[in-house]
């Protein structure tokens, strides 16, 4: 058998996470590429224009002191290889600084006042677009400064620029791709393998494989599935579980009156047995028992079907109980049962008069069945806030701490006996929990301060419109 989770070769879902992370760190590789690329075009040419134009203002104001020192440009006319040295001078640079794309000597030229080159520009950038500063002294035009614009400046860079930042962005998209190829492959066998197992014990659960689980680790959302699914196959296996117990509990229980009433029969036919009215009412006896057990099976099954019978009103629960309890003063002398009461009165709640009736009797019927004579019932109905509270308790003989969960189960009887004279046919008390669950309320059962049983019921009250 493959065990659940196995890896396969390949996972659709990793190649889908690949592709996507791919794709998204691409986009945004090409997306900063372009952004930088725009940037560099208006606001970083934008920030060079001004920086070129201060420089040439600071070398402006240089030379214009070097004309009144030497008064005339005869000493750079002279010999103009002073001219990158004057250039770096007045510009605050040294021999050892780191040369500057930007503010060398070739990207400024100088004219005098009549327009003569002192220094020309070179060959290559005879016919540049120069921009020009004038330079003058006490008010007198002593000549101009040119220097060419960053963008000129930048036309020289260019390839070499775009060839850097293609390097740099291939170099960017391979380690995206090698980060993404790990973080997919990581994703896909991390998610992938714990997918595959909930798919493969799903697939085992609906094969019936009730009892498959999954290992549950981590707090994330894919645990917390793996939780819920565990709790869903737990859940299913107890019902199968409780199905086939449950049929076959209600074969018993049927089997033993069928077998009545045909051992019965078949002793009329042979003689055996006259036909005789004590006879016939020991049979009448025996149907009415089957009758009853199949009513009794026909109301759970509505309530699991959620198509319970059931009329709900605006209803004094007080009076309900309290005239209940009156009819079966009779019934409670009889079981030797001592009814100590206490009922708050004009409680009201939506319910089922008849329904509610029901419930009653089957906690009486309990109370009378297993309350060891001389016995005590105390019935206590409070209001709680929101709720009506009701407190069913009874003396000895009590129920074991480990057997109060199982009480209102189908067909459930603590001594574990199938003969109906230690008790009714064990539905009961699972009738009276499915009419507390329809009427809104819930029923628990535990160890009562009298030494029996105690019955708790919660419905809720009635709210005032």
């Amino acid at each position: 058998m493959k065990p659940i989770g196995a890896l396969r070769p390949t996972s659709r879902l990793g190649v889908k996470l690949f592709a996507i992370i791919l794709s998204v760190n691409v986009a945004i590789s090409a997306g900063v590429f372009m952004a930088v690329s725009h940037s560099i075009d208006r606001g970083f040419l934008d920030y060079l224009s001004q920086a070129q134009e201060n420089r040439a203002t600071v070398l402006a104001d240089g030379l214009q002191n070097r004309w009144r020192y030497h008064q005339g440009w005869e000493w750079l006319a002279s010999e103009p290889t002073r001219w990158p040295a004057v250039v770096r001078h007045a510009l605050g640079r040294s021999h050892r600084e780191r040369p500057s794309p930007l503010g060398e000597a070739r990207d400024f030229v100088l004219r005098d006042s009549a327009e003569h080159y002192i220094i020309p520009p070179e060959r290559e950038h005879a016919s540049g677009d120069w921009q020009w500063l004038p330079l003058q002294v006490n008010g007198q035009p002593i000549g101009s400064l040119g220097y060419r614009p960053p963008r000129q400046i930048m036309e020289r860079m260019e390839n070499r620029f775009l060839e850097r930042q293609q390097r740099n962005l291939m170099i960017i998209v391979i380690s995206l791709g090698i980060a993404s190829l790990l973080l997919a492959g990581g994703l896909s066998w991390w998610l992938g393998r714990r997918a595959r197992a909930l798919a493969g014990a799903t697939q085992r659960l609906t094969q019936g494989h009730y009892h498959t689980r999954l290992e549950v680790r981590g707090r994330d959302e894919l645990s917390r599935l793996a939780s819920d699914f565990n709790a869903l196959a737990a859940t299913l296996e107890a019902n199968r579980e409780a199905r086939a117990r449950w049929v076959s509990d209600t074969a018993h229980e049927l089997r033993t009156p069928l077998a009545v009433l045909r051992g019965e029969i078949e002793a009329m036919q042979d003689g055996i047995r006259p036909l005789s009215q004590e006879n016939l009412g020991s049979l009448g006896q025996e149907v009415a028992q089957l009758e009853r057990l199949v009513t009794d099976l026909r109301l759970l099954s509505q309530s699991d079907a959620g198509a319970l019978d059931i009329h709900l009103a605006p209803l004094n629960l007080s009076d309900n109980l309290q005239l209940r309890l009156d009819d079966a003063c009779h019934w409670l002398e009889e079981s030797t049962l001592t009814l100590e009461c206490q009922i708050a009165p004009d409680i009201m709640i939506r319910g089922d008069a008849q329904r509610l009736r029901q419930l009653w009797n089957n906690l009486l019927d309990n109370s009378c069945a297993y309350t060891a004579a001389p016995g005590r019932l105390r019935i206590t109905l409070t209001r709680d806030q929101q709720q009506a509270i009701l407190c069913w308790e009874d003396s000895a003989p009590g129920v074991p701490d480990n057997e109060l969960p199982r009480l209102t189960e189908r067909l459930y009887r603590v001594e574990g006996s199938r003969n109906r004279s230690s008790g009714g046919s064990g539905l009961g008390l699972s009738i009276a929990k499915a009419l507390a669950h329809a009427h809104g309320g819930h029923l628990e059962a535990s160890s009562s301060t009298l030494g029996g049983l105690r019955w708790v019921l919660t419905l809720p009250l009635l709210q005032d419109d």
